[in-house]
């Protein structure tokens, strides 16, 4: 599935950005570049490490995936931990759900400011290269990609109103 820009709901998936880049401004002292949002087919990820989070409500459902490369997950954790991370382990995978979680909490908080209203599942962390994320919605994906010094990293979107 390929799309444009035009076929995206920027209203949604605007704040999710905005949080996804005040994360890293903030917790990590890092600007990232934002690509720019396009329709994905559904299954791999596009990172080594990716955080999940389901989004249910009345007037939308869905959820957020963010995705890291291995060499953008170790630099984030390296800057927001203050210490040198040199492997996937139990702390970076901590560390993702927790991301995942503040992400998907500002935009949320954003959003309630335009109406909508949604509660959070707990977010889950899954390692390993080559995984797969799986939307449970009907609505198609929505990647950003956002590029750092030392890799990249997805927000992926999928909700229905």
């Amino acid at each position: 599935m390929s799309g444009t820009s035009a076929e995206i709901d920027m209203e949604f998936v605007a704040p999710f950005i905005e949080a996804a880049t005040n994360v890293l401004v903030t917790m990590a002292q890092i600007e990232p570049w934002v690509g720019t949002p396009h329709l994905k087919d559904p299954g791999e990820s596009m990172g080594d490490v990716s955080g999940f989070i389901g989004l249910t409500g009345k007037q939308i459902k869905g959820s957020l995936a963010v995705s890291f490369t291995k060499p953008a997950i170790l630099y984030v954790a390296s800057h927001m931990l203050g210490e040198a991370i040199h492997e996937l382990d139990e702390t970076v995978a901590d560390l993702v759900g927790e991301i995942t979680n503040i992400i998907t909490g500002g935009a949320k908080k954003m959003l309630v400011d335009k109406g909508y209203k949604f509660e959070l599942s707990i977010p889950t962390t899954i390692i390993g290269q080559g995984h797969f994320i799986t939307h449970k919605t009907k609505g198609s994906v929505v990647i950003v990609p956002l590029e750092i010094p030392e890799g990249k990293l997805f927000l992926e979107l999928c909700f229905e109103k």
